[in-house]
C-alpha cells in the first residue's frame, strides 16, 4: 500500500491545542524541543519530566479535551510517504467540503457517506462532532509518539535500549503494521472475520494487506482485538489473523511504564501495583522521588511518598491542630478527627480509643463524665440514668426500673399492670385488697363490668332476681324489701292479679289499674261484662260479680 518511509526524525507535526476540563489552554505550540507530554514545546516546559501526566494537571494527554487544529495526515505521523500510484483520490479540502476530517484512500467520493454510516454515530469524524474529538483523542492514544520515533523517547538511557527499540519499529513496521484497504463492491458473498456476519455481494468491506489469509471485515468491526475500539484512520498491526491498534500490539511485546507510557527496552525494570515501570519512574505522585525500596501509600490508585502525603491529604487533629501522619491512627467522628494519643474525654482526660463516649458541645465526654453532667435523673432515687439501664416515664416523670414501685408493697412495677392513685401507683393486687369496690353477693373485687343498685356495688353476674336468679343488668326489674325482682317473678309473688284475665297487675312500665270493693283490674280490662264497653272514667253498676255500663244494667 505505500512506498518508502521517511526518516523517523522529519515529521510534519500539526499544531496541537490541549485544554482542560474548564476549557482552559494548558499547553500551546511553540518552537523548540518538543514536549513528551502534549507532544509541543508547552510554556513552563521542565526537559527532565519524564511523565505521561501533564505538568500541570497531573492528567493524561488522552483525557483532555484534545483537538487537532489543521488536517492530520496519518502517515505523516506514522513516518510513511504514500507513493504516487496509490495517493488518496481525495485531497483534505474535499474532504473538508463533505463535513469530515478523514476519509478512507482510494474511496469514491459517493461512497464515503455510505461508509460512514456504517460507523457508530458518535464516532463519525464529522467536523466540530463529537467524532472528530473521538479521532484526535484515538491518534494520540493508538499511535503514541514514544512508540514511533525514537526522538520521543526519553528512557532509552543505553545504546543497546535504543538499538532494541529501532530493531522493535522496523520488524513491527514490516511484518505487523498496515493501513486497511476499503473495497467499496465485493464479488461475492464474504463473512466478517470478527462478528462472523454476511457481508453480501456488492456490499462494502475493509481489508488487511498484512493478514495472510483472505479475511476482511465489517468498516465498524475493523476495530482492536483488545480495547475494541475503531482502528483509527484504518492504521492496524495484526498477529495471527488478529487486529490491534499499535499501542496495545506493542504492550504484547514489551511491557509499558505506568510512569511516562513509554514501552520499556531495559533489561531490568521494577514491577509494582500489577504494573510496570521504567527502573526510577515508579516514584511519589507528587514529588517524583523514586519509591522502590521505600514506604509508600495508594490514593485513588496514586502512589505518594509519606510526606507528600500528609501533606496532600492527611487530616487535621481538632486537639492539637496538627496534622495527623502515617505513625499515627486517624480516629474520626462526624466529619472530624484526632491523633490517637488526643483522642480522649475533655473532662478527665482518659483515653476514648475503644470505649464508649458521647459529644456535647463539640467536645467529647467519657461515658462516667457525661452521665455525671449531663444524664437525666430518677424522680425516685435522684441518682443518674446510665447506659444500659431501663427508663420508666409516667406523668412526665421518670424512674429506675428498681424505683418504679408500688405505692403499698413497695414491689417494682416493671412491665406489670397498675392502677394510678393520686400522683403515685399501685399494682393491681394491691389495689384489689385495699382500694377496689367489693360486690355486695360474692364480696369479690370489682375490677370492670360493676353495677350499682342503692348505692351499693355489683358485678354483673352477681345482680340476679332473688327468686330465680336471672341476671337483672340491662333488664327492667323491682324490688320488694330491698331485694331485687325480675318483673315476672315479681307479679307472680307479690302483684294483685286482674278479676277479669286473672294476670299480675305488676305496674312496671307505667301500667294503670283500677281498684273496687277489693277487686282489681287492668285498665284495659275494666269493659262491661256484657257489650266490652269500656268503663274507665264512666258511672258502672255492679251485678254480683260482674260490672255492667248502665245501659246493660237496666
Amino acid at each position: 500500500m505505500f512506498g518508502t518511509r521517511h526518516d523517523m526524525n522529519t515529521y510534519n507535526i500539526p499544531q496541537i491545542i490541549v485544554q482542560n476540563a474548564e476549557g482552559v489552554v494548558i499547553n500551546e505550540v511553540d518552537e523548540g524541543q518538543p514536549c513528551l507530554i502534549c507532544e509541543e514545546r508547552c510554556p513552563g516546559f521542565i526537559p527532565h519530566v519524564w511523565r505521561k501526566s501533564c505538568v500541570n494537571c497531573k492528567c493524561a494527554r488522552y483525557d483532555h479535551d484534545i483537538y487537532n487544529d489543521g488536517f492530520v495526515n496519518i502517515s505523516d505521523r506514522i513516518g510513511w510517504q504514500s507513493s504516487p500510484d496509490t495517493a488518496q483520490s481525495l485531497g483534505k479540502d474535499k474532504i473538508y467540503k463533505m463535513g469530515y476530517t478523514w476519509a478512507p484512500l482510494g474511496l469514491a467520493m459517493d461512497r464515503i457517506d455510505e461508509y460512514m454510516d456504517q460507523l457508530p454515530n458518535d464516532k463519525v469524524p464529522r467536523r466540530g462532532s463529537q467524532g472528530e474529538k473521538y479521532r484526535d483523542q484515538q491518534i494520540t492514544y493508538q499511535l503514541p509518539r514514544q512508540d514511533l520515533c525514537q526522538e520521543y523517547c526519553r528512557s532509552l538511557k543505553s545504546a543497546a535500549e535504543k538499538k532494541n527499540f529501532r530493531d522493535f519499529v522496523e520488524l513491527r513496521n514490516e511484518l505487523a503494521m498496515g493501513l486497511g484497504v476499503v473495497q467499496d463492491y465485493v464479488k461475492e458473498d464474504l463473512v466478517c472475520h470478527k462478528c462472523e456476519g454476511l457481508i453480501e455481494k456488492g456490499d462494502m468491506a475493509v481489508f488487511a494487506p498484512k493478514v495472510e489469509a483472505p479475511v476482511c471485515w465489517h468498516p465498524a468491526c475493523f476495530v482492536c482485538n483488545t480495547c475494541d475500539e475503531l482502528l483509527v484512520d484504518l492504521v492496524y498491526c495484526q498477529k495471527e489473523e488478529k487486529l490491534y491498534c499499535q499501542r496495545h500490539f506493542a504492550e504484547i511485546y514489551k511491557p509499558r511504564c505506568e510512569g511516562c507510557d513509554e514501552l520499556i527496552f531495559a533489561g531490568e525494570y521494577t514491577k509494582a501495583m500489577e504494573q510496570d515501570w521504567h527502573s526510577g519512574h515508579f516514584a511519589c505522585a507528587t514529588c517524583d522521588n523514586s519509591l522502590t525500596g521505600q514506604r509508600y501509600i495508594l490514593k485513588e490508585e496514586k502512589p505518594y511518598c509519606i510526606k507528600c502525603y500528609v501533606d496532600k491529604f492527611a487530616n487535621t487533629c481538632e486537639e492539637c491542630k496538627e496534622k495527623i501522619g502515617t505513625d499515627s491512627k486517624d480516629l474520626s467522628y462526624k466529619d472530624k478527627h484526632w491523633h490517637e494519643k488526643c483522642f480522649f474525654c475533655c473532662d478527665c482526660k482518659s483515653s476514648l480509643v475503644d470505649k464508649p463516649f458521647a459529644a456535647r458541645d463539640e467536645r467529647l465526654h467519657c461515658a462516667d463524665c457525661y452521665d455525671n453532667n449531663f444524664a437525666a435523673r430518677c424522680d425516685g432515687c435522684s441518682d443518674i440514668f446510665r447506659a444500659g439501664m431501663k427508663k420508666f416515664e409516667y406523668k412526665g416523670k421518670q424512674w429506675h426500673e428498681h424505683c418504679f414501685c408500688c405505692l403499698c408493697c413497695k414491689q417494682p412495677i416493671g412491665n406489670k399492670s397498675f392502677i394510678p392513685r393520686g400522683d403515685d401507683v399501685v399494682c393491681t393486687q394491691c389495689y384489689e385488697d385495699q382500694f377496689a369496690m367489693r360486690c355486695m353477693k360474692c364480696q369479690g373485687a370489682i375490677n370492670k363490668g360493676g353495677v350499682t343498685y342503692k348505692g351499693d356495688p355489683w358485678h354483673r353476674e352477681c345482680f340476679t332476681c332473688t327468686n330465680c336468679d336471672t341476671q337483672l343488668a340491662g333488664q327492667k326489674f323491682t324490688s320488694k324489701d330491698d331485694k331485687p325482682y325480675c318483673a315476672d317473678c315479681f307479679g307472680e309473688l307479690f302483684a294483685k292479679k286482674c278479676c277479669r284475665c286473672t294476670k299480675p297487675i305488676t305496674g312496671i312500665g307505667g301500667t294503670k289499674f283500677i281498684s273496687f270493693e277489693d277487686r282489681h283490674w287492668h285498665s284495659s280490662c275494666f269493659n262491661c261484662y256484657q257489650c266490652n264497653t269500656s268503663l274507665v272514667g264512666r258511672g258502672f253498676l255492679t251485678k254480683e260479680m260482674d260490672i255492667l255500663c248502665p245501659q246493660c244494667g237496666r
